[in-house]
């Protein structure tokens, strides 16, 4: 049996919190993922957008979100996930990465995530299926 299937309801995967968000964090993702929208990258812009500031790309977070998993990738494979945004990520912030176990299902183990800023405000919040070869 692997180490994700022997969990139980109400155990959480170790928490990740990330580096502090940099601007250079920010200009990579938007290379890599094609999203050039300034208010992620340009201060002016941003403010020109209303906001205080540059904000991190909300799939930036949620793909980050996804290394909670990472170690288990040998044992099974995400099968889906969804997520709400639930608030914005600035530069400096420092956001923390968590996955606890709602539920065991046929179809997978259902993990409620979210991810949180140094604050304790939420960002992120949803629900993961990781499905266990074997």
């Amino acid at each position: 049996m692997t180490a994700m299937a022997q969990m139980e309801i109400g155990e959480a995967l170790p928490v990740i919190r990330l580096q502090p968000v940099s601007r250079l964090d920010l200009i990579r993702y938007a290379g890599a993922s094609g999203d050039f929208n300034s208010i992620h990258t340009i201060d002016e812009e941003a403010e020109n957008a209303g906001l205080p500031g540059i904000i991190a790309h909300g799939m930036w977070t949620m793909g980050n979100l996804a290394k909670l998993f990472t170690p288990y990738l040998g044992e099974g494979f995400i099968r889906r996930y969804s997520i709400r945004f639930k608030g914005m990520v600035f530069l400096g912030d420092v956001v923390s990465l968590t996955a606890t176990l709602e539920e065991k299902r046929s179809d997978g183990m259902v993990f409620a995530v979210e991810a949180v800023n140094q604050d304790g405000r939420k960002v992120l919040a949803g629900d993961l299926v990781f499905s266990v070869e074997g």
